[in-house]
């Protein structure tokens, strides 16, 4: 079936050998054009072609033909749902609106079969028919609405389906979890069970914006960091442990000798030569942690910086330790205004356990700060960086460790203040900096 809108520009991307969101959308205008499914459509059948002839347009004119025309949501609350405008109403009607909901994700991103249908129904009745799973923070994305069907589809979302908005705007956006202990023998917290328990805990954050910008919450089972929280979060969660890396000594000889296959066997496909613990393991050692006499593997615990490196290479050998606990880690944010940051590291290890008041005390705190002294639109890895991370520990009330220091001697996130010299030194202060390192 021939489409109303000629995509010249956008046919090019099929051309080529991975598929492509042009050859969906087409799908998606035949089949709703059609009407094969016999579905009561609430907004325009013609969405996708729609959708297709702007995208087309803006490729090329080489400048997007979406507007910010106002704000659109639902009664009682201030995010979730993203207001887009087609700037040639008269050109693409179907798209005059197209705003995009964002919906919470379950924790762990677990479905059923049933629930996607009913999501899958919700959205082909009352939008584009189009979807993502997942957004970037984690939420299922209704791609696409008309402004009469927004209140709809949040009554039946919160109605029939017993699902709630995600977070849009200057609020908590979304927290994102790992399947944690669920299904990955190396998660040292309850990841979904931390996540929904703060999805909950923190509504009013997530739904009616008053912070300065957007704060994210992701939830790492172990340092392996499957949910990027570390690149991707306002406020890190890693699940971590403190005492000792287990050692199963017969299993160690096993990967040695061959009976067992390195890296979970994932390479099996391929041989990759026999295993070399020592140039495979021990060498590769961000701590320099390891040694191997040839017939014992030793682990200086105090030395390991949790890289999960010799773990995820002889999993079946070592194991992580018994007191488990999360690490917090604050300021990551994407390059928006001053570059690209990674979390810092602010708690090296507290409890995850409910009610998780600890653990709330410090986002409290962190919060209060940033609200306080946040510009508009200053995410609060850049409020640290420009007040100092030895702001943020006073707020939070946390004592500076050795774990703050970022590179010793040279570069620490924490100076010595002139009313903490002990012993009355009438020196110069730098020149005590020097006398204290020595």
């Amino acid at each position: 079936m021939e489409l109303k809108h000629k995509t010249p520009l956008l046919d090019e991307l099929e051309s080529g050998p991975w598929p492509s969101f042009v050859s969906d959308l087409k799908r998606e205008a035949i089949s709703r054009k059609t009407n094969e499914k016999g579905i009561d459509y609430q907004c325009p059948a013609e969405m996708p072609e729609d959708l297709l002839g702007v995208v087309e347009l803006s490729y090329e004119h080489g400048r997007t033909h979406w507007k910010h025309g106002g704000i659109v949501g639902v009664f009682g609350y201030g995010g979730g749902v993203i207001g887009r405008y087609c700037d040639q109403p008269e050109m693409f009607p179907a798209v005059a609106h197209f705003h995009t909901i964002r919906i919470n994700q379950p924790s762990g991103k677990y479905y059923t079969t049933e629930y996607l249908e009913q999501l899958m129904s919700l959205c082909e009745r009352r939008g584009s028919g189009l979807t993502n799973m997942h957004g970037s923070t984690g939420d299922i994305v209704f791609l696409g609405s008309h402004t009469p069907q927004l209140e709809e589809i949040f009554w039946e979302l919160t109605h029939n389906i017993n699902q709630d908005l995600g977070g849009s705007g200057g609020n908590l956006r979304t927290p994102s979890a790992c399947l944690g202990m669920s299904r990955c023998e190396y998660a040292c917290i309850d990841t979904q069970a931390l996540c929904h328990y703060m999805t909950n805990e923190y509504q009013d954050e997530l739904h009616r914006p008053a912070f300065p910008y957007k704060f994210k919450f992701k939830f790492d089972g172990c340092p392996n960091c499957c949910v990027a929280s570390i690149a991707r979060s306002d406020l890190s969660f890693i699940g971590t442990w403190k005492d000792d890396i287990r050692i199963d000594a017969e299993a160690v000889k096993a990967y040695v000798g061959g009976e067992l296959k390195s890296n979970a066997g994932a390479h099996a496909s391929r041989d990759w030569g026999p295993f070399d613990i020592q140039k495979e393991v021990v060498d590769l050692c961000p701590g320099e942690c390891m040694a191997w006499d040839g017939s014992k593997l030793a682990i200086d615990n105090s030395n390991c910086t949790r890289c999960m490196h010799c773990i995820n290479t002889m999993p079946r050998a070592l194991r992580i330790g018994q007191d488990t606990g999360l690490s917090m880690l604050v300021g990551a944010k994407a390059p928006i205004l001053d570059g690209a940051q990674i979390s810092s590291l602010l708690v090296p290890f507290i409890k995850a356990e409910e009610p998780y008041d600890e653990i709330k005390e410090v986002i409290e705190n962190l919060w209060d700060w940033w609200m306080e002294e946040g510009k508009n639109r200053e995410r609060i890895g850049e409020l640290m960086k420009r007040q100092g991370f030895q702001k943020m520990l006073e707020v939070t009330g946390l004592k500076a460790t050795a774990q703050h220091v970022k590179e010793p001697r040279s570069n620490p996130y924490v100076f010595w203040k002139e009313d903490e010299v002990p012993g009355g030194w009438k020196g110069d202060i730098n020149e005590f900096r020097k006398y204290h390192q020595r």
